[in-house]
């Protein structure tokens, strides 16, 4: 299933290369709904608040509001949540699942603390996991920071916490290079919890690839460029 993506980035809808060169911008956002409405689910990512350099909180809200009640749409949402009580604010507004990316890992490790938290009091069906690599190893903070883990060394200690994982090709995001399947086959060993695959993705044959290992495709630049529909 081809998910369609808004990352927010200065109040804008934008795209960028390997999560640091901007490629496009699009500032009619709401626009962006009418485009992708007819999709099952759509993802929010804040990529300001996922940098700490503010947010577009306001706006991410309203878009998941309106995706909901005007298109019927599933929302995720990501990017900088790091408190159980902003995780709450979002299910309070229709969202169906929250992106959990830097704060579910502490030096390294399963933020277990956190994740338990959360898990009470949102439910672990309300929570992704991102898992997000460039040269195999997950990178946080607005994938600055790189860890000396793999995804797949993690995901089993994750598990408990979670209903599925978001897991990101950084080194191939933005290109439309292609997706890497051999990385996506290794996490599919590592987990049986769904997993959604983003990265490089730049046809619609690759959605189908990624189907069959039993994922979904989170597509940003092939979509916005309308290489898939």
């Amino acid at each position: 299933m081809l998910i369609p993506c808004i990352d927010l980035q200065g109040g804008q809808a934008v795209q960028l290369v390997h999560g640091r060169r901007r490629e496009l911008a699009v500032s009619d956002v709401f626009g962006l709904l009418q485009k992708f409405g007819h999709h099952e689910w759509l993802h929010v990512i804040d990529l300001d608040a996922a940098m700490g350099k503010g947010g577009n909180r306001r706006l991410a809200g309203e878009i998941c509001v309106r995706a909901s009640q005007e298109h019927g749409m599933k929302v995720r949402v990501g990017g900088g949540i790091r408190t159980v009580r902003a995780a709450e604010h979002l299910i309070r507004l229709g969202v169906e699942q929250i992106i959990i990316g830097s704060a579910a890992l502490r030096n390294g490790r399963p933020n277990r603390a956190f994740l338990g938290r959360l898990r009470d009091r949102v439910k672990k069906k309300h929570v992704l996991i991102a898992l997000d690599a460039a040269m195999g190893r997950i990178v946080v903070d607005g994938w600055r920071t790189s860890l000396r883990i793999s995804p797949g060394e993690v995901m089993a200690a994750l598990e408990p916490f979670c209903g599925g994982f978001l897991c990101t090709d950084v080194d191939r995001e933005g290109t439309m290079s292609g997706v890497n399947l051999e990385w996506f086959r290794d996490l599919r060993a590592a987990t049986k919890l769904p997993i959604v695959a983003a990265g490089g993705i730049s046809s619609r044959r690759e959605i189908r690839a990624l189907e069959k290992l039993g994922m979904d495709a989170a597509v940003g630049m092939a979509l916005y460029k309308n290489r898939v529909r």
